[in-house]
């Protein structure tokens, strides 16, 4: 079978399996999303190893291209998030984004450094272990809450800006700290590394604001097929290609940008069904898919201790850091778990993150290993645990322990100093008899 058979072969069992499973996943009232996953680990090395079948020998290549095929999923997925939005909406919630996003990176990072440390790991290795955790992948949380319609509630508009807070503080002090460890370019690096993300700012929401509205113009009177759909494709591509090359982000926040950007144009209505058409009936898929298709959860009895503990300081420290950001931003306790929750899943993010950290050496296999479980294990809480907190009432709060407040008696008046014995309304009643 040659490798394009094989391919086709591929793609056909793939994108049953996801739709199986997601159908599945739907009629016992869990979001789709955490079915595909699943399918994913099922026909991954955890399980059947599809692509180790002898059909699939010789492949040339198709384990990374069912990848790169499953990034352009999430760089659709993201763009469609921000075309949902508006950049108001998101202003108006600034406030929780900065505080939930700084703290959902802060807390981790600091929780497993000294979770790190604990187990003995080396220093750099402990310090890349808690920006591990630092890192978030929003992709499957804002794919369940449009299936749960809350993408346009506070909750979702504040994980979407969170996001962003967070994809900008991680990846600058992760990258400071592959900058430091290196022994080369040290501070002059890191202020570079801030310039180049203000760079990609500046020329992704001034393209987007001034030119692209132009060029849409443009375009829609072109006598092309599809010229509107052609664009956006070209604009999510060249937004996710400068984010990475110049910004030194991940790409899915140029796509998320890009999104942003088309939502103020009056091809929203006709853009956003072909746009969503194209992802979820075959990109998307294959992510969420991929993402347990190219993953091993580890099984080792050696790591199984440190995968355990990781998973959960890494569920435990986003949730709490995000949630008390949110909490402080005035956002109330249901939506400030639902926030913290949603912040949870490290996905593909998570993975990059891991990969770069175990090329340079950071890390053990045993390690790495149990960073990987942590991401499959994060990612696979999340959207089920994000569906039930919405099934929350309106007035939740914390059952923390709640004291009456101990009323204490009123002082007696004291006796008036020149008269002991009389008090001093007795003296205002014998003023008033004198006079």
């Amino acid at each position: 079978m040659t490798p394009f058979l094989q391919l086709l072969l591929a793609l056909v069992v793939l994108l049953v399996a996801a739709k199986l499973t997601g159908l599945l996943a739907i009629r016992l009232h869990q979001p789709s999303v955490l079915g595909e996953l699943l399918a994913g680990i099922l026909l991954g090395p955890s399980a059947l190893h599809l692509l180790a079948w002898p059909i699939f020998s010789d492949s040339g290549g198709l384990e990374h291209i069912l990848a790169e095929l499953g990034e352009i999923g999430v760089l659709l997925l993201m763009f469609i998030a921000g075309l949902e939005l508006h950049l108001s909406e998101l202003r108006s919630n600034l406030k929780v984004a900065g505080l939930g996003g700084t703290l959902g990176v802060l807390l981790p990072l600091l929780l497993g450094w000294l979770t790190g440390l604990v187990f003995g790991m080396e220093q750099s290795a402990a310090i890349f272990l808690g920006l591990v955790m630092g890192a978030t992948s929003v992709s499957i949380s804002a794919q369940t809450l449009m299936e749960l319609n809350a993408l346009k509630t506070r909750v979702g508009l504040g994980l979407l800006g969170a996001a962003v807070f967070d994809d900008i503080l991680a990846i600058f002090l992760l990258s400071a700290f592959f900058a430091l460890t290196s022994g080369t370019g040290g501070l002059l690096e890191i202020v570079w590394v801030f310039a180049r993300m203000a760079l990609f700012f500046a020329l992704a929401f001034g393209f987007g604001l001034w030119l692209l509205p132009r060029v849409i113009r443009v375009t829609r009177n072109l006598p092309i097929s599809q010229g509107i759909l052609t664009l956006a494709l070209v604009t999510i591509f060249g937004y996710g290609l400068a984010a990475e090359t110049v910004g030194q982000m991940a790409a899915i926040t140029g796509a998320f940008i890009a999104g942003l950007m088309f939502a103020r144009t009056p091809e929203k209505e006709t853009l956003t069904p072909r746009i969503s058409a194209l992802a979820y009936g075959f990109f998307v898929p294959l992510f969420f898919v991929g993402i347990g298709l190219n993953t091993e959860i580890p099984l080792g009895a050696k790591t199984l201790t440190l995968s355990l503990v990781v998973i959960l300081v890494a569920i435990f420290s986003k949730w709490l850091g995000v949630g008390v950001g949110a909490r402080l931003a005035g956002f109330s306790w249901r939506e400030s778990v639902q926030l913290g929750m949603g912040m949870v899943s490290r996905g593909e993010v998570g993975l990059i993150v891991a990969s770069a950290g175990a090329r340079a050496g950071l890390v053990s296999e045993g390690e790495f290993a149990a960073v990987v479980g942590m991401v499959i294990v994060s990612t696979l809480v999340t959207p089920p645990a994000l569906r039930a907190l919405f099934q929350l009432p309106e007035d939740w709060s914390p059952p923390f322990p709640r004291f009456k407040r101990r009323v204490r008696p009123k002082p007696v008046q004291p006796a008036n100093a020149e008269h002991p014995g009389t008090t001093n309304t007795e003296e205002k009643v014998a003023s008033k008899e004198q006079t």
